[in-house]
C-alpha cells in the first residue's frame, strides 16, 4: 500500500475547550493555551513563528466562533469540520489525541472543512437570532396573558383573533386599570368587532376578577411591552447594518444597477419595521428580488440571507445546496444492501419548509399544484420537503444566475403543468368517449 503523501507539514489542528486549547501541528506534540484574550494571542503568535498557514478546529458550542474570528483576522486559513468526521479511534479519546489526530488527517489533505457565513453575514445572523429569541419569549408572554384570563374564566381570547392586536391591547389595559364593565370595554374595540361579535365579547367580559389573576396579567403584560421594545431595538441595529452591506443606491444616471422589484408585500406580524427592507435586500442579493419567488415574504428572504449569505459559489452546484440544507435524501449502502436515510433539516432548511406550508393551499397553479398532486400520494409532510426543496433551487439559481434564469424556469415548469393537465384531460374524455375541442382565442 502506498503511504499518504503529506499535503502540508504545517497543517494545524486545535481542540477547543472552554478552558484549555490543545494545539499540534501535523500530529507533533501538543501544546496548551488558555482561552483568554491574551492566550488566544499568545497562540497565533506561536502559529506565525512555526509557518502555519491553515488550522482545523472542530465547532464546539460558541467557544470556537471567537478563535475563529481570530484566525481570520490574521490572515489563516481556519477550516471548521464536523466532529462525526474526524472520530478517533474508540477508547481512546483524549483533548490530547484528538488534536494530534485532527493535525495528522488536515496534514494528509483530509479533511473538508464546513460552510461559515462570512463575516458581514455572521454579524447580521447574531442580531437576527437574537430578535428571534425575544419573539419566542414574546409569544410566551402572550400565554401567559391567556392564562392570567382563563383563570378568571375571561374568554377574551377566545372571541378575538389576536390579544396583542389593538383591540386587545385597549381592552387589557383597561381591565389593569380598574374598568370591570362589559359595555365600557367593548366600546374600546374596533367598529368590525362591535358590529359582528359584540354580544359574544360582551359574555367573555364576565368572570371572577381575583387580585392575583390580575396581578398576573399585569406582570405578563409588562414583560410582552419589554421584549417589543427589545425587538425594536433589534431593528434598529439590523437596519443599520443592512444599510452598510447593501452601501449607497446609485442614482440611475449614473449607470447604476436597476431593480426589478415584485410587488410590494405586506409586513407580517412578527417582521421587523424597516422602510424599504425589500429595495434594500435585493441590493444586497446583486440586484435579484428574492421575494418574486412564490412563499417568500421580505422576512423570510432576511432570514434565509442572515443564515446562508448571498454567495452560493461557496456550494458548488443546487445539489450540493440543498443537501447542505437537508432536503435531499440519503442513502447508505453496505455491499449489496441499501436503505435510505433521513435527513436532519438544519436551521435554514427549516425556514424553506416554513415557505412552502405557505404554499399549501395558495392559488399558484404550479408549485401549490406540485405539493398538492405530491400531498395525494406521499402524504403531507413529505411533500411539503419536496416543495422547500423546489423553493431552495429557486433560491440558489436567483442568486447565482439571475431572476431571467428563474423566470423561464418557472414559465416553462408552468407550461409543463398545463400540458399535463391537458394530456389527463384527453385520456379521461377519451376513456369516456368523448372528443375534447381547444377553444380557439378571440
Amino acid at each position: 500500500m502506498k503511504p499518504l503523501p503529506i499535503l502540508d507539514p504545517k497543517a494545524a489542528a486545535i481542540d477547543v475547550g472552554s478552558e484549555q486549547l490543545h494545539v499540534s501541528i501535523a500530529g507533533d506534540s501538543p501544546k496548551v493555551f488558555g482561552t483568554f484574550t491574551g492566550d488566544l494571542h499568545k497562540l497565533i503568535e506561536w502559529l506565525k513563528s512555526n509557518g502555519v498557514k491553515t488550522v482545523a478546529m472542530e465547532a464546539t458550542g460558541v467557544y470556537w466562533l471567537y478563535l475563529y474570528e481570530l484566525l481570520e483576522e490574521a490572515k489563516f486559513q481556519p477550516v471548521v469540520v464536523n466532529g462525526k468526521h474526524v472520530q478517533n479511534v474508540p477508547g481512546r479519546k483524549t483533548d490530547m489525541s484528538d488534536c494530534q489526530w485532527q493535525a495528522t488527517l488536515h496534514a494528509h489533505g483530509l479533511l473538508r472543512g464546513g460552510f461559515v457565513p462570512p463575516a458581514e453575514i455572521r454579524r447580521l445572523q447574531d442580531y437576527q437570532r437574537l430578535r428571534a429569541d425575544h419573539i419566542i419569549l414574546a409569544a410566551s408572554q402572550v400565554q401567559k396573558m391567556q392564562q392570567a384570563l382563563e383563570r378568571m374564566n375571561i374568554k377574551l381570547h377566545d372571541v378575538i383573533s389576536d390579544l396583542t392586536g389593538v383591540s386587545g391591547l385597549k381592552m387589557v389595559r383597561a381591565i389593569l386599570n380598574g374598568s370591570r364593565d362589559p359595555d365600557h370595554l367593548l366600546s374600546l374595540c374596533d367598529e368590525q368587532i362591535q358590529k359582528k361579535k359584540a354580544s359574544a365579547v360582551r359574555e367573555s367580559l364576565r368572570g371572577c376578577w381575583k387580585a392575583e389573576h390580575v396581578f398576573g396579567l399585569r406582570q405578563a403584560l409588562e414583560l410582552w411591552e419589554t421584549f417589543q421594545s427589545k425587538i425594536r431595538d433589534c431593528d434598529a441595529e439590523i437596519q443599520k447594518l443592512l444599510q452598510e452591506m447593501a452601501g449607497p443606491e446609485p442614482p440611475p444616471e449614473a449607470g447604476g444597477q436597476s431593480l426589478v422589484l415584485g410587488p410590494v408585500k405586506a409586513v407580517s406580524k412578527n417582521g421587523p419595521v424597516i422602510e424599504g427592507l425589500q429595495r434594500i435586500l435585493a441590493r444586497i442579493c446583486g440586484g435579484c428580488d428574492a421575494t418574486r419567488i412564490p412563499g417568500f415574504s421580505t422576512y423570510m428572504v432576511l432570514q434565509i440571507i442572515s443564515e446562508v449569505g448571498t454567495d452560493m459559489r461557496r456550494w458548488p452546484t443546487e445539489k450540493h445546496f440543498v443537501s447542505w440544507l437537508g432536503l435531499a435524501g440519503g442513502c447508505k449502502q453496505s455491499g449489496k444492501r441499501k436503505k435510505a436515510v433521513k435527513a436532519q433539516r438544519n436551521r435554514p432548511g427549516r425556514m424553506f419548509c416554513r415557505a412552502a406550508a405557505s404554499l399549501a393551499e395558495s392559488v399558484d397553479k404550479a408549485l401549490g399544484g406540485f405539493y398538492r398532486r405530491l400531498r395525494g400520494r406521499i402524504g403531507g409532510l413529505a411533500a411539503n420537503v419536496a416543495l422547500a426543496r423546489k423553493l431552495a433551487l429557486l433560491f440558489y439559481r436567483l442568486l447565482r444566475y439571475g431572476a431571467q434564469y428563474v423566470e423561464a424556469g418557472l414559465k416553462a415548469y408552468e407550461a409543463k403543468v398545463l400540458e399535463t393537465e391537458a394530456r389527463l384531460l384527453r385520456k379521461l374524455a377519451r376513456k369516456q368517449g368523448f372528443i375534447l375541442i381547444p377553444q380557439t382565442k378571440k
